[in-house]
């Protein structure tokens, strides 16, 4: 998926693209939209399981970031911002599919049992034309298995291993404690474990 090719701030960090966007330098906003409209686009694609919808929702996301990108006072907390946008377009669809988030109970879990399995840690789509195959066939396993998670333990699910975001970050995103964070992603990822324990040695 790509919009834009604007090369012309290719080597600025993201706090100066941020700014100059904020001061409508129009090249600026392609730049902020090409760094970040994949990431947008892979989130949906997690977190909706109708592939007509992952399009209309990763454009809405950028149009809301483009229009609301004044409103940003500290270009430090971009990442967490930008997830705010696409949290609450996820709600906004699937309240408007009349679906409602399930609520589960509060754990304690320790941190290092949670982090012993992460979903960025499966393999790369490399080598021979057999692990090629091996892999590709994981990665639909994963998007399967991911699709079938409650929708709040798949948006925190989606919001700390793809977007990389703080327990703090995503509980703050979703309006809930820190304490809930945990509990979800530990139990989606005992899920996704279960699912993925004959490809995981």
């Amino acid at each position: 998926m790509k919009l834009f090719d604007n090369k012309k701030y290719k080597h600025k960090n993201l706090n100066e693209i941020i700014i100059l966007a904020q001061n409508d330098d129009f090249d600026a906003m392609e730049e902020l939209i090409k760094r970040n409209q994949d990431s947008i686009y892979a989130s949906f694609y997690y977190l909706s399981n109708e592939c007509e919808d992952i399009m209309d929702l990763t454009q809405e996301a950028l149009l809301k970031m483009a229009k609301n990108i004044k409103k940003l006072k500290d270009p430090t907390k971009f990442k967490a911002w930008l997830n705010q946008i696409v949290t609450r377009l996820f709600y906004d669809h699937i309240r408007s599919k009349s679906k409602k988030l399930r609520t589960i109970p509060i754990d304690k879990n320790n941190d290092d049992e949670q982090d012993r399995f992460c979903i960025t840690e499966v393999p790369c789509k490399s080598g021979t034309p057999e692990e090629a195959s091996i892999n590709s066939e994981l990665n639909r396993i994963i998007e399967k298995s991911i699709h079938k998670l409650p929708d709040s333990f798949r948006l925190a699910i989606v919001l700390r291993e793809f977007q990389g975001l703080t327990y703090e970050e995503i509980a703050n995103i979703t309006n809930t404690n820190v304490g809930t964070v945990k509990s979800r992603i530990a139990r989606a990822r005992n899920k996704l474990q279960e699912d993925l324990k004959n490809y995981i040695a």
